[in-house]
């Protein structure tokens, strides 16, 4: 009927998260610093299991509103998690919100995952949900990140300077966007 999954890619899946299974493993992630300095700007620390699966409780109180979609992103091959897709922050009526990804161990990074996480995600944004713009938010040190989302059509829109202060230095905070007719399936 359909010529594509929605949620199956090359080599991975989005899958909903299993809390009781998944925030172990997420857990670890968070001993990262380098993980978790590329995600957000907030002062990295780890969390513990039954942390991360209360987070997750509120996160599917949100999902089941509308207001947020979270996957898991699992290796096909194994059905290991290795990290997250998340689209929130909806602006139903002018058809945005924002996209956030993340591969979370260094050795699962650089092997085509977070693309293909990408394209199911943005996919979902604009086939599924009818979005018309997606922006997200990079720390311009997160280079990865910055090249990922430039390879599917992002452009800068907005970079404050010096906002993000880690390890002893100011770096800049990069504001892209995404039009629905300017994507690109890399």
């Amino acid at each position: 009927m359909f010529e594509r999954q929605l949620f199956e890619g090359e080599s991975v899946r989005l899958t909903a998260y299993d809390p009781d299974k998944d925030a172990e493993v997420e857990s670890k992630w968070t001993e990262d610093s380098d993980y978790l300095h590329a995600i957000n700007e907030r002062p990295a620390y780890p969390l513990s299991a039954h942390l991360i699966k209360k987070k997750h409780e509120e996160r599917v109180k949100e999902a089941e509103k509308n207001r947020l979609f979270f996957w898991a992103v699992r290796k096909k091959d194994d059905d290991r998690l290795i990290g997250w897709a998340r689209l929130s922050d909806f602006e139903w009526t002018h058809g945005a919100g924002t996209v956030a990804l993340a591969v979370a161990a260094a050795a699962d990074r650089n092997h085509g995952f977070g693309s293909d996480a990408m394209r199911l995600t943005l996919r979902f944004a604009f086939d599924e949900l009818n979005l018309h713009r997606l922006r997200c938010t990079l720390p311009a040190y997160n280079e990865g990140g910055m090249r990922l989302a430039q390879r599917y059509g992002f452009v800068e829109e907005v970079r404050r300077r010096e906002a993000l202060w880690l390890n002893g230095g100011r770096y800049d905070e990069v504001w892209l966007g995404l039009l629905h007719k300017d994507v690109v399936y890399a």
